[in-house]
Order: structure tokens, then C-alpha cells, then sequence
């Protein structure tokens, strides 16, 4: 989504008017979740995309309608029937329901757009909730915003105490990892909040074999990647290629230079007890919100005991996934890897880890009909 806002924030200074369509809510199999988004502006040009096809090809023209007209901001539903999708060549059928906002220089909501490409780069964290359907005694328009700072300031309203109230409660969780929600209130209030910080970044302290197998991953996944060892042959661009940034330096001076949010994971899987305690301790003493340390159980007792014994809160120790990853009976530094970075995707979306497998029940229904 970065680049649909810094496209925005080009047409604003061109004083062009434009459409940023996005994905708000999701029934069944679609071809884009909530949040993606396409700029149409006024040129017919877009950024961004909603999954292609020809949900993308009537949003668009939709878009360039509404400039056009210079109307109001509105919300639609969009149904992607199996025919429709297989039309198209997608594997899915469900519903889309997008929000269609036209934004120009007079635009109340345009004028926040810097600070959410600051947020992408490393500012401070921004929330935006977005009036879809006001109560019955709101008169806001569709499209109506609320937006929410990390340091708690705010501008703008839902138009309902209820629904603003609840937005700065729910703000805080969503910022810390750039998520999105769409929310109905008890009285009757929808709308929609999106969140954003700065990318996902993984920062490997240690670059042996599971490091070098977990950097092309989480690369490949969006997150931004950053490796530090003292060691220069195990810290180099040349193998970790794909890293954002690469130290040469022990924990300590390697944790100083680092900038680490709530939106970070940090692995320990350094050379030895020595070096892992100390990278722990740096580690439980920043806000990231996932840390891991690589190894057996009994290393890891030793370890968060002497993190304890330290006078580390044991909410914090606790805290610490150790050992590291999900229970796949990994044992190569590939199978290590994927066990590991499925257990920082867990985090990152919201999942349990459970098996997505069909309930037992589904096959009893399968097979209650045949004599």
C-alpha cells in the first residue's frame, strides 16, 4: 500500500484529484483481502490493485466516474460468482465490499497523508477509521474520518461518541503492527480502521546456517530484513543478499544501533551461551513484540533464568518464544527455518496453528447418503 499513498501524496502536489478504492470487508474466497487498495487519478493512470479482473476493471471505471462527477465518497458490495471468477481465471467466488473516496486538495482527510508515508519510513505510528455506515441519528457523510495518532492525539470524528470511543481503544493494538478491522457498533455505527507503522522487520542476531535459511523467507514475505554477527564472514552482503541492512558488531553495540518497534522480530541464534544471553537481554528490553531465541529447552532454561535473576519482569520472560518455532519436527536448518517463520507469521496475521484440515463432520456427511 505504500506506493498507492506516495502516489497520492504526487497527485496532491499536482493539485489532481483522484480515487483510492479499497477492499473493506471479505465473504468466501476472493481475490484480495481487506485493505488493498488501487488510486485511480485523474489521468486514468492507477497504483495499487484489488485482484485483477473485472471487479478491478468496474471499480476502476467506477473511479473514474466519480472524479468526473466530483462525488461523494461510497461503499459497495461486489459479487464474485464461481462463473464470474472462472471468467476471469481466478479461483474463487465470494463478495468484495470496497469504499470508494475521492480526494483532492480540499479534502479534509487528504491533508494526513504525509504523516502515513512518514509512518511507513520509520515515523510514528497513524490510524485512520473511516466512516461506511452512519447511525441512524448521525448525519456524517460516508467517508467521514477519524484520525488517530500514536501519541494518542486525534483529529476528526465518526460522528458517534460510541464508535469514536471504541476506535481509540482498538487503535493501539492495530498500530503496533500496521492491521486493519472493520467494526459495527451497538448503535448501528460501521466503519472501517486501517493502521499504519513501518514494515515488518525481522532482525537475525546470529548469522549461521538457520539465519542464512530464514532471510530469502521472510524477505520473500514483505519483511525487512537485518542480520548482525560479530563475525564478518557469517555477516556479509554477500550472503544475506537479500538483507536491508547487515552489522558487523557484537549484541550489545549491534542493539544500539538498531531502530526496533512493536512491528519487529528479533532472533537470537547466535554462536554461544555468552553471546545469546546477552542478545536476549538487549532484546526483552526493546518493544518488539516477537522474540525468539533458537536452541533446546534446557538452553532456554538456563537462559530466561538468568534474565529473571536479572530482575527482567517474568511477564517478559515469559513472553519469549523459546525454543523458537512451531512444533513440526523440524531438524534441518531449512525445516528450522520454515517451523520458525511460520511461528513470526502466526503473530504477524492473527492465527492459532491449528490445522485448517475439514472437521471430522464434513466426512461423515460424505458418506451418510451412499447405501
Amino acid at each position: 500500500m505504500y506506493d498507492v499513498f506516495q502516489e497520492a501524496e504526487k497527485q496532491l502536489k499536482l493539485k489532481n484529484p483522484f480515487v483510492i478504492s479499497t477492499v473493506i470487508k471479505t465473504k468466501g474466497s476472493t481475490p484480495q483481502k481487506p485493505g488493498a487498495k488501487l488510486l485511480v487519478s485523474s489521468s486514468g493512470d492507477g497504483t495499487g490493485t484489488l485482484g485483477g479482473g473485472c471487479v478491478e476493471g468496474d471499480i476502476w471505471f467506477e473511479s473514474e466516474e466519480l472524479i468526473k462527477n466530483n462525488g461523494s465518497a461510497f461503499y459497495r458490495d461486489y459479487i464474485l460468482n464461481e462463473d464470474l471468477a472462472a471468467n476471469d481465471g481466478l479461483v474463487c467466488g465470494g463478495t468484495m465490499y470496497f469504499l470508494l473516496d475521492l480526494l483532492d486538495q480540499s479534502s479534509i482527510s487528504s491533508k494526513y497523508i504525509s504523516e502515513i508515508n512518514n509512518a511507513y519510513t520509520g515515523g510514528p505510528a497513524v490510524l485512520v477509521a473511516t466512516l461506511i455506515k452512519p447511525s441512524i441519528d448521525n448525519n456524517l457523510p460516508i467517508g467521514s474520518k477519524l484520525f488517530i495518532r500514536e501519541d494518542g492525539t486525534s483529529d476528526g470524528t465518526l460522528g458517534s461518541l460510541e464508535a469514536d470511543s471504541l476506535a481509540v481503544i482498538k487503535s493501539e493494538g492495530l498500530m503496533d503492527l500496521g492491521n486493519n478491522e472493520f467494526v459495527i457498533t451497538q448503535d448501528g455505527t460501521e466503519f472501517f480502521m486501517e493502521a499504519y507503522t513501518s514494515p515488518p522487520q525481522v532482525i537475525l542476531v546470529g548469522g549461521g546456517h538457520v539465519s542464512k535459511a530464514i532471510s530469502p523467507l521472510v524477505h520473500n514475505l514483505g519483511f525487512r530484513v537485518t542480520v548482525t554477527d560479530d563475525r564478518s564472514e557469517f555477516a556479509n552482503i554477500e550472503r544475506f543478499s537479500e538483507a536491508e541492512n547487515v552489522l558487523v558488531a557484537d549484541p550489545k553495540e549491534a542493539f544500539k544501533k538498531l531502530k526496533i518497534n512493536k512491528n519487529s522480530y528479533i532472533l537470537i541464534a547466535t554462536r554461544g551461551h555468552k553471546y545469546d544471553n546477552l542478545a536476549l537481554e538487549m532484546a526483552v528490553n526493546t518493544s518488539a513484540r516477537y522474540v525468539g531465541l533458537l536452541g533446546s529447552k534446557r538452553k532456554a532454561i538456563l537462559i530466561l533464568r538468568e534474565l529473571v535473576d536479572k530482575g527482567i519482569p517474568i511477564e517478559r520472560v515469559r513472553e519469549v518464544r523459546s525454543p523458537a518455532g512451531l512444533n513440526i519436527h523440524a531438524r534441518t536448518p531449512d525445516e528450522i527455518a520454515i517451523s520458525i517463520v511460520s511461528e513470526m507469521l502466526l503473530f504477524r496475521l492473527g492465527g492459532d496453528g491449528s490445522p485448517m484440515k475439514l472437521d471430522e463432520s464434513y466426512y461423515h456427511q460424505l458418506t451418510k447418503n451412499q447405501v
